[in-house]
């Protein structure tokens, strides 16, 4: 599959959803994919990708922004408090912001900095205890304490269990974002994407889809 195949699902889907054109952001994810193949998707004209890491972002991507100009660039994995500073460098969205003392040291430094990127709450819509994210029950709690620091919240992530429809936890997560007043959803991947433009995403994080399959190290 091309990028050009994912953009068209998208439109359609966006159609489908009696959604406006260009009303679904795509983040092509671009976490362990070699420098060739990243550079093939920005010659073709993206511009917004996600990166899990944020030691793999500040190796790949001051360089790309210095050949292609109006990269935007999404961190979609855990951040650590401790690369909290980094990430603000690195980052203009955060998708993964989900407990209070990420929260706290993202403030500090924008107030430091006078910015801050996007930020997105996750939320463990399907309270699987090895997951990251808030929970359902503890959401509209984090997203006061959030906007009482002064932080730029967006919207809401999530990741459906593997096992599960992800339609009910799309609804879901499409359900808290009205009630707290949020426009952002981040929700849908390479195999679900459309069904998730269907109940409101705002941006849909797509990598093998675009890539291929990602070159995992050898342990």
């Amino acid at each position: 599959m091309t990028l050009a195949d994912i953009r068209a699902r998208i439109a359609t889907a966006e159609t489908a959803a009696h959604r406006a054109a260009g009303s679904v952001t795509l983040i092509a994810v671009s976490k362990q994919q070699p420098d060739e193949r990243v550079r093939g998707v920005l010659d073709q004209g993206q511009r917004v990708f996600g990166e899990n890491r944020v030691q793999e972002a500040e190796r790949k991507w001051p360089g790309f922004r210095k050949t292609h100009a109006g990269i935007e660039l999404h961190l979609i994995g855990p951040l650590q408090s401790n690369k909290a500073r980094q990430a603000m460098d690195l980052f203009d969205a955060i998708h993964t912001l989900d407990r209070s003392k990420l929260a706290r040291r993202l403030a500090d430094l924008a107030q430091e900095r006078g910015g801050c990127p996007d930020l997105f709450i996750q939320v463990n819509t399907g309270q699987e205890p090895q997951k990251a994210g808030v929970l359902p029950a503890a959401l509209d709690g984090f997203v006061a304490e959030v906007r009482a620091l002064g932080l730029p919240l967006r919207g809401l992530m999530c990741i459906p269990p593997v096992d599960e429809e992800p339609s009910l936890h799309f609804a879901l997560l499409a359900k808290m974002a009205v009630r707290n007043g949020l426009g952002g959803l981040s929700m849908g991947m390479s195999g679900d994407f459309e069904k998730a433009i269907r109940f409101g995403a705002t941006h849909v994080r797509v990598g093998s889809a675009i890539f291929g399959t990602r070159d995992v190290p050898a342990n």
